[in-house]
């Protein structure tokens, strides 16, 4: 019994292929690599009957994975997040079948522990020692957990501008902490630097192939969630995109396995008005994006002006029939508040644009009243105290509660 059934290397680009049990970054072409799968053999040996009697992990789905040993796994429990029916918010926003992904559940607060669960998982397997990484914030709190319980030294650049509990989330797990002051474009950089001088293992968002894996259990676990039968529609918080790539590649490889059938949702990228460079490729219908200028949104996870893995964002929203759209922070803040006196989820401001999104396309009647839709939450509200601003009364010990 395999516990993998990986394959191969695959650049999607150029097509070229490489040893996937050597440490390997981008195609000699510049493209990110993605991990292949023997899928007819793994299909002969996992079953949907199999899967019910496996723990509520991601790791329930390890032969799609790229960990060839259970000695090697490095977990925290992570996956297997709720999917949430809002039916007050669905009734208002006329989409009755409305529901949340919720990834602020999961360890380290969001979906980012995924790719971290995998990607560390992978990089103990091929025998790394130093990884080093930019990030906006999450993922970098979620590298440097993942990191600390495999025994892997982690190198963490982020914008002096990320949220403070992802830097303190960074430093208490003992990673070697650095703050730029730019963004991140400018902490990959300094990166980029410091992995040619010293040699240590990049982990930069889609520079090593195996983050993309574990964010791509979001789509296994839907489709299991929907009972094989998918959603019309997913709304994803866009930056880099991993999270986008990863739930279209796993679409497409149970559609080869043969677990649900030829209708894909349509997916849609959700980014900010004050960073947008996905949205603004896909209205001019161009291949891949250019680097937006002068960057800035309170979303800060997808502050990305610039993202490798753009043409792969892109393929995913074109070939499933789906769209890019930007919400302004005003919008996105309002939606915030709203998901959590409704429906009583505090979620990110970036999983909060998403449900905006999803008002204005129901709106314009790109969703329809009968379609089931999907909002992606990608972490938890409490990692953003500072979006959050209120007066509150102050009592003296002999005052009353008024009344409201």
């Amino acid at each position: 019994m395999a516990f993998s059934f990986l394959h191969h290397l695959e650049c999607p680009r150029c097509h070229a292929s490489y040893d996937p049990d050597a440490q390997a970054h981008l195609c000699t072409c510049g493209s990110p690599l993605l991990v292949r799968y023997d899928l007819e053999a793994a299909s002969k040996q996992l079953n949907k009957q199999e899967l019910q009697r496996r723990e509520p992990s991601l790791w329930r789905y390890h032969e799609l994975l790229p960990v060839r040993s259970p000695e090697n796994v490095v977990t925290l429990g992570e996956g297997m997040t709720p999917l949430i029916p809002l039916k007050r918010l669905g009734a208002q926003l006329e989409i009755p079948n409305l529901y949340v992904k919720d990834e602020g559940v999961i360890p380290t607060g969001s979906f980012k522990a995924r790719g971290a669960a995998v990607g560390v998982s992978r990089a103990k397997e091929l025998g790394v020692k130093t990884l080093a990484m930019p990030t906006n914030g999450n993922a970098g709190g979620a590298w440097a957990t993942y990191a600390a319980r495999a025994g892997i030294e982690a190198v963490i650049v982020m914008p002096e501008g990320a949220p403070t509990i992802t830097r303190n989330e960074c430093a208490i797990n003992g990673a070697r902490l650095f703050l730029v002051n730019g963004l991140i474009n400018d902490a990959g950089a300094i990166v980029g630097r410091g992995v040619k001088a010293h040699g240590w293992y990049e982990a930069s968002t889609l520079k090593e192939p195996y983050r993309i894996e574990g964010k791509k259990t979001m789509g296994y676990e839907l489709a299991e969630q929907f009972a094989w039968d998918v959603p019309d529609v997913i709304l994803y918080p866009t930056g880099g995109g991993v999270g986008i790539i990863g739930i279209y590649k796993a679409l497409r490889e149970l559609q080869q396995m043969g677990w649900i059938g030829e209708r894909l949702p349509r997916l849609v990228a959700v980014q900010a008005t004050g960073c947008a460079p996905i949205v603004q490729a896909w209205q001019e219908g161009k291949p891949d994006s250019q680097l937006w200028p002068n960057s800035r949104t309170i979303a800060f996870g997808i502050n990305v002006p610039k993202a490798l893995g753009d043409f792969l964002v892109l393929e995913a929203v074109r070939n499933t029939d789906g769209c890019a759209i930007a919400i302004s922070d005003e919008e996105l803040l309002q939606a915030q508040s709203r998901l959590a006196a409704t429906e009583g989820l505090f979620v990110c401001p970036e999983g909060a644009a998403t449900l905006a999104a999803a008002e204005q396309l129901r709106a314009s009647g790109w969703i329809k009243a009968d379609e089931h839709v999907v909002l992606l939450n990608t972490g938890t509200g409490l990692k953003y105290p500072d979006t959050v601003q209120v007066e509150v009364p102050l009592l003296q010990p002999q005052d009353e509660l008024p009344v409201a």
